[in-house]
């Protein structure tokens, strides 16, 4: 047994302690609340025999120049009376040389069970340490825990479901259809398939959702993922089996915090018996959530499962080169057209301008002395006149922002006369996403308009 125990305290990463025996290291600052160890139930929580109104808990000094992620199993309990002065649980990041400790994750919802929260811990060649901040206010009888810290090296949004508490990976609980865990090889398991992906045999763990208990037309299930926490973009792959013998839709969804979904990937009819590999481009500047969704249409509809979620901040399509470099499609226009041009079709319509600022005129944005594009003059304007400046190619699956300033004037009705359209690459128009409606007139304005489309375009 001791050696067992060894074994397994060997296992535990620099930062990660699971609280049976010692504090791995952990001390708590002596000039706030202590914190106390349970051995026999393996947690670590805040003492409030004491005075005080907070905990403070400070991890030995870490090093990790690759991105990890820690995973806190933590619980917060409160008397069923409000107060407004609720315990919360804070978690800070303490890097060498900072004169401040960045908050990386707060949370305040009592619980009557463990919970898992999963922060991301971008790479960094500073030496650092992660400090657990517990707040008790004046509620004495508030308690918060700590069962378990572990920090490994990858992305939060990775899985391969070998471990009990799936990444922080949750099935959205539905009535009828749920994702559940498969494999393991126990006797009462609902195994659907010989072996996962991860280890390829049949103690190996994925997860899965079966047509079995379907009762509606369209019954969804949902997996979600944890939230990230930093800003990420590169490739999100996963394997996935899917045998249907009526219709079923397998999606892979991001969903925002205000609960808007984008749909980034959806499988095709094509079946197949063995393990299939999908990549698909991700773009998360803000926290998201992944959801990957399937919708059945009857009980006879067969299953998916899915295994070996992995994320690389290369992108899929492009996994040799560099990621895109948004300067490429900007431009101030001081020097030539950059990487914009006009169509030979189109009579150019814009002209690259240098005018004296004066009473009457302002100069251009960029310096008030500098040069600017100027379309419909008295030498180009007729009936039915268009002047076209086209971008260079923005490649699909990212999102965008564009912002430019223009100025208008002498037009009487100003609606439509200025307006950005994303063409496809071979120039076949798709989309106006921006056009003006009113302007103050002869004043450099800012337009912003962000987009985002599956394919190559340009603006």
């Amino acid at each position: 047994l001791a050696a067992l125990h060894l074994a397994a305290a060997a296992l535990l990463s620099p930062g990660s302690c699971a609280f049976e025996d010692s504090a791995c290291g952990y001390q708590w600052d002596y000039a706030h609340l202590p914190w106390v160890l349970h051995g026999e139930g393996h947690y670590i929580s805040v003492d409030t025999s004491y005075e005080g109104e907070k905990a403070v808990l400070s991890s030995p000094e870490l090093y990790s120049e690759e991105w990890s992620c820690i995973r806190l199993i933590y619980q917060i309990a409160t008397t069923p009376e409000p107060s407004p002065d609720s315990a919360r649980l804070n978690v800070y990041l303490r890097q060498e040389g900072d004169s401040f400790d960045r908050l990386l994750w707060s949370a305040k919802e009592p619980s009557d069970s463990w919970l898992i929260a999963s922060l991301d811990l971008m790479n960094s060649t500073k030496k650092y340490k992660i400090v657990l901040e517990g707040e008790i206010g004046q509620d004495k009888s508030a308690s918060i825990a700590v069962f378990e810290i572990k920090i490994t090296p990858g992305h939060c949004i990775e899985c391969d479901f070998e471990e009990n508490h799936l990444c922080g990976f949750v099935n959205h609980w539905n009535p009828n259809v749920n994702w559940f865990v498969g494999g393991g090889n126990i006797h009462n398991s609902q195994a659907i398939l010989p072996k996962d992906h991860t280890l390829k045999n049949d103690l190996g763990h994925y997860m899965y959702v079966d047509s079995v208990y379907v009762k509606n037309f369209q019954e969804v299930a949902q997996l979600i993922s944890p939230k990230t926490t930093a800003p990420m973009s590169g490739c999100l792959s996963f394997y996935y089996q899917l045998k249907q013998e009526s219709s079923i839709v397998f999606t892979v969804y991001l969903r925002d915090m205000n609960g808007f979904y984008e749909e980034i990937w959806k499988a095709d009819s094509a079946l197949s018996t063995d393990w299939v590999l999908a990549e698909v481009d991700f773009n998360a500047p803000y926290p998201v959530e992944v959801i990957f969704e399937v919708a059945f249409n009857s009980a006879k509809g067969g299953y998916v499962a899915l295994d070996d979620i992995y994320f690389s901040p290369v992108y899929c399509s492009n996994q040799t080169g560099t990621p895109f470099n948004p300067a490429k499609a900007s431009c101030n226009f001081e020097e030539d057209l950059c990487n914009f041009y006009q169509d030979h079709k189109d009579r150019p319509g814009w002209s690259r301008v240098k005018v004296k600022r004066n009473v009457y005129r302002t100069g251009d944005h960029t310096t008030g002395f500098g040069y600017y594009l100027l379309a419909n003059t008295k030498f180009t304007s007729q009936p039915g006149y268009i002047g076209r400046l086209y971008g260079p190619t923005l490649p699909g699956n990212l999102q965008f922002c564009l912002r430019f300033f223009y100025a208008l004037y002498g037009f009487f009705k100003m609606s439509g006369t200025l307006a950005v359209y994303i063409f496809e690459e071979n120039h076949v128009v798709q989309e106006k996403i921006w056009s003006v409606l009113d302007s103050p007139k002869g004043v450099w304005t800012q337009a912003e308009i962000s987009f985002k489309k599956p394919m190559p375009c340009k603006v």
